[in-house]
C-alpha cells in the first residue's frame, strides 16, 4: 500500500500555490474540479472569508470546485476570482442554466505587517496557483497562503517566529485517505501536544528565548501591538470518502479540535480561525465518520507542526529550525 503525506494524496485533490517573496505573501489553491461535498467551521473572532455561508446547513448548493486560502487579508479574496476565471475556462462548475458557475470558498490571513504591505494576491495571483495545481506532491514552508505567517505575537511582530504552511495525511484501516493542508498565522505558540514544549512562539526581547503567550497574556503582558485582526490559521481537511454536509461539519468540527492541541492560545479574538471539510467521495470502501473525523484532527496537528518546522527564516524574524539550532 502506497504511503500517503499530503493533502494532495486525496484522490479528487490537486493543490497549487503562488508565491510572492518579494512582498512575503502568496495564495494556495486546492482544486476538486470533479466537485466535492464541503463544510466549514468559523471559530476565530477575526475570519476573513468567502461564500462560507453557502456551505452551512439547508443550503442549494452542495458541492465546491476549490478552496482558496491565501495572505493579504481582505484584499487577498480577490485572488478567488482568478480560481474561479481558471474553473470556468474549462467548464468546470455549477450548471445553472446554460452556463456553470465555479464555486469557490476562501479564508484569508493576515500578513501585512511583516512583508511589503501594499502586496498582496490578486485575481493573477489566484489563476497561478490554480493553474500549477498538482496531485503529486505539496511544497510545504513559506509558500503559497502561509509565505507571509507568522506565529507567536502576543510581544508584537519584532518578537515572533516565522511560520509557514504544512500538510499531512494518513490512511485508515478501510482504505481511506484523510489528509489536511494548513496555513498557521497564530497570535499563540505552536507547541509539542504531548509535553507543551513551545517549538515555534513569542520570544523573550532580551534573551530571545520562548515564553509561553498563555502565561503572558494571563499575566497582563499582551503587547498593545498586537491587537487586532492580524493573525489567523486557515486550512483544508479533506478525505476520499462519501460523507454528506452533516458528517463533513463534524470533520470540520474536528479540525479544530487539532488546532486546539498545537495552538496556544487558539480561536482567540484576535484570530480568524477557519477550516474547510472536503468528500471527493472516490472511495467506495465503507464509511465510519467518527474515524474520519479522529483522522482529521490527528492530521490538522500534525501538518501544523509541519508548517513552523518546514519554515525558513525571513526579514528579522528566525524560524523554529534555525532557534532549534542555536541552542
Amino acid at each position: 500500500m502506497p504511503s500517503v503525506q499530503t493533502l494532495a494524496d486525496v484522490p479528487g485533490i490537486a493543490v497549487g500555490h503562488t508565491t510572492n517573496l518579494e512582498g512575503l505573501t502568496g495564495c494556495t489553491v486546492v482544486l476538486c474540479p470533479e466537485g466535492a461535498v464541503a463544510a466549514v467551521d468559523v471559530r476565530g473572532g477575526a475570519p476573513g472569508t468567502r461564500e462560507t455561508d453557502l456551505l452551512g446547513p439547508a443550503r442549494l448548493v452542495q458541492k465546491v470546485h476549490a478552496i482558496l486560502l491565501t495572505g493579504g487579508s481582505a484584499f487577498g479574496l480577490a485572488a478567488a476570482d482568478g480560481v474561479v476565471r481558471f474553473l470556468a475556462d474549462r467548464g468546470v462548475g455549477q450548471p445553472v442554466g446554460s452556463h456553470r458557475v465555479p464555486i469557490v470558498p476562501a479564508a484569508v490571513l493576515f500578513d501585512l505587517g511583516i512583508g511589503e504591505s501594499h502586496a498582496f494576491p490578486d485575481a493573477v495571483a489566484g489563476w497561478h496557483a490554480a493553474a500549477t495545481a498538482r496531485s503529486d506532491g505539496v511544497e510545504e514552508g513559506c509558500v503559497g497562503a502561509g509565505t507571509g505567517a507568522t506565529v507567536g505575537k502576543v510581544l508584537g511582530i519584532g518578537q515572533a517566529v516565522k511560520s509557514g504552511i504544512g500538510t499531512a495525511a494518513l490512511r485508515l484501516g478501510t482504505g481511506i485517505t484523510v489528509g489536511a493542508l494548513v496555513a498557521v498565522n497564530a497570535l499563540g505558540d505552536v507547541v509539542n501536544p504531548i509535553t507543551g514544549q513551545v517549538i515555534a512562539g513569542a520570544r523573550h526581547p532580551t534573551t530571545g528565548a520562548y515564553v509561553s503567550a498563555v502565561t503572558q497574556i494571563l499575566q497582563g503582558n499582551l503587547s498593545p501591538l498586537s491587537p487586532g485582526p492580524t493573525n489567523t490559521t486557515i486550512g483544508v481537511v479533506a478525505t476520499d470518502a462519501s460523507l454528506g454536509r452533516d458528517d463533513l461539519a463534524r470533520v470540520a468540527t474536528a479540525a479544530h479540535d487539532g488546532l486546539a492541541r498545537v495552538v496556544r492560545p487558539a480561536h482567540t479574538l484576535f484570530d480568524g480561525d477557519t477550516f474547510f471539510a472536503l468528500a471527493t467521495g472516490r472511495s467506495t470502501a465503507q464509511v465510519n465518520p467518527v474515524a474520519v473525523s479522529v483522522a482529521a484532527s490527528e492530521v490538522v496537528a500534525t501538518a501544523i507542526i509541519r508548517a513552523v518546522m518546514n519554515a525558513r527564516s525571513l526579514g528579522n524574524l528566525p524560524c523554529a529550525r534555525d532557534i532549534l539550532k542555536a541552542e
